[in-house]
């Protein structure tokens, strides 16, 4: 079983790679990809932590999967709006 404590540990990293992939996400707009580095380190962080809330998910109870189900559908748009701008 999960602690509460490792699943709000782990919700606080998705947030965070949320965030930076959301200014690379930006900076790409504005720049055409010429930070084609960060941005392709943005999209394996994505995935990475989308691997990682599957397996969290397996030995939590019902809220925090949940909670992880939301998150995961967060990260998700966000691979999906990155994949879509990746000419």
């Amino acid at each position: 079983m999960a602690t509460r404590q490792s699943v709000e540990e782990f919700l606080q990293r998705c947030e965070d790679v949320i965030r930076y992939a959301k200014e690379q996400y930006t900076e790409a707009q504005k720049q055409e990809h010429y930070n084609i580095t960060e941005y392709t380190n943005a999209q394996q962080m994505l995935e990475q932590t989308v691997i990682d809330l599957a397996h969290l998910a397996r030995s939590c109870n019902a809220q925090q999967r949940e909670q992880l189900h939301r998150m995961r559908l967060e990260l998700e748009q966000l691979q999906n709006d990155m994949i879509l701008l990746d000419r």
